[in-house]
């Protein structure tokens, strides 16, 4: 409401209010139409392409990519531009590089490893070689927009919160992946996980649409094996989909709570 009535164009927030934001948009008969947005910047979580592509048709806005670490200076250490996939680093201010994070040397541009930032402008609390835990890529290249600060690959996830899975690496984010993929599922999702037998069970819990709830029993699954398959391919790991009701997947005004890892308490 407060959109459509300020007449607000830009949105800055978690990709995942955003969907939050597009759904209490629809529940209240609102249509991109009524809103004056033009574009997005999205940050805090990482995110796929898939969640762009949802908020970017939910809202009717363009969606970029933003990134910023409190430590460092909050959001705007990098921004992605109007060509997206990669996020200019501002390096006026900042000298970014990439390690390889078990042994902290330095990996070639374009590959990835761990994103370390040295502030050169900061007075305050100016940090050097900060290790951040994200992983991302470098690239030096001029951007196809003109501008010739390095860029950043969007984050595949953090060295801390990587999951182990039955001997698998596993990034949220991956899975964030394959299930944008599948069009019955929404973009709202879970993992949990527990251990059964002394072995790491993956379920993994998606909202779907009222219309498929409640659609048939050989319908649902249908759309759990194609998830499931999705899954699969993606990260070579077998998971358990539980399909549940439309809202029924907590929703956070922050980052959103994905990952459920219930092992320590079995």
């Amino acid at each position: 409401m407060m959109m459509r009535d300020l007449g607000s164009t830009i949105l800055a927030c978690t990709p995942s209010y955003a969907l939050t934001l597009a759904d209490a948009a629809d529940d209240l008969g609102y249509s991109p139409d009524d809103l004056k947005l033009k574009s997005g910047i999205f940050g805090a979580e990482p995110w796929s392409e898939g969640s762009r592509r949802a908020v970017e048709e939910k809202l009717g806005i363009s969606a970029h990519d933003i990134y910023g670490l409190s430590e460092i200076i909050g959001p705007g250490v990098a921004n992605e531009c109007e060509v997206k996939g990669a996020l200019h680093i501002f390096d006026d201010h900042f000298v970014a590089e990439i390690i390889d994070p078990d042994s902290g040397e330095p990996v070639a541009d374009g590959q990835p490893g761990e994103l370390v930032i040295t502030c050169i402008t900061k007075t305050c609390l100016p940090l050097i070689r900060y290790r951040t835990r994200d992983i991302s890529s470098l690239d030096r290249a001029v951007c196809a927009c003109g501008r010739t600060h390095p860029r950043i690959g969007r984050l595949a996830g953090r060295t801390d919160d990587m999951l182990i899975i039955r001997g698998v690496n596993v990034f949220p984010s991956q899975i964030e992946h394959a299930l944008l993929e599948i069009e019955e599922a929404t973009p709202h999702y879970q993992l949990v996980i527990t251990r059964r037998d002394r072995l790491d069970v993956l379920e993994v819990r998606v909202e779907v649409s009222e219309e498929i709830f409640s659609d048939t029993v050989r319908r649902l699954e249908d759309v759990s094996e194609k998830i499931a398959h999705a899954i699969r391919t993606t990260l070579n790991l077998s998971a358990e989909v539980k399909l549940v009701e439309p809202k029924t997947i907590e929703r956070s005004e922050g980052k959103a709570k994905r990952v459920l890892d219930l092992r320590e308490e079995v």
